[in-house]
């Protein structure tokens, strides 16, 4: 999650590397300023922690949550007042 400033024009070219970083990254928008990405463990979480970090830009503020797929699972999604599909729990693993 994160809050950058978009008051110049070198702080809009600096929220929009990080951006693109994040999805580089293979996150995915759930809101805005709100990324995710499913990790098979926490080591793997640990490492993308450190990457976003080397790519933060030098204002604003930036969030790291990490949750369980099963509290992933647990979460609420509202569309207005009426409830709304919560997306499916990413696998963590694929074998081929």
């Amino acid at each position: 999650m994160f809050d950058l400033p978009v008051d110049t024009k070198q702080a809009r070219k600096e929220y929009a590397r990080f951006r693109k970083t994040l999805l580089q990254l293979g996150m995915t928008m759930m809101q805005f300023s709100v990324y995710a990405k499913a990790l098979p463990s926490e080591e793997g979480a640990d490492h993308l922690a450190t990457i976003v970090h080397m790519a933060l830009p030098p204002k604003g503020e930036v969030r790291i949550l990490k949750v369980t797929d099963h509290q992933f699972g647990k979460m609420e999604v509202f569309t207005g007042r009426k409830r709304a599909e919560v997306d499916e729990i990413p696998e963590q693993i694929g074998l081929f």
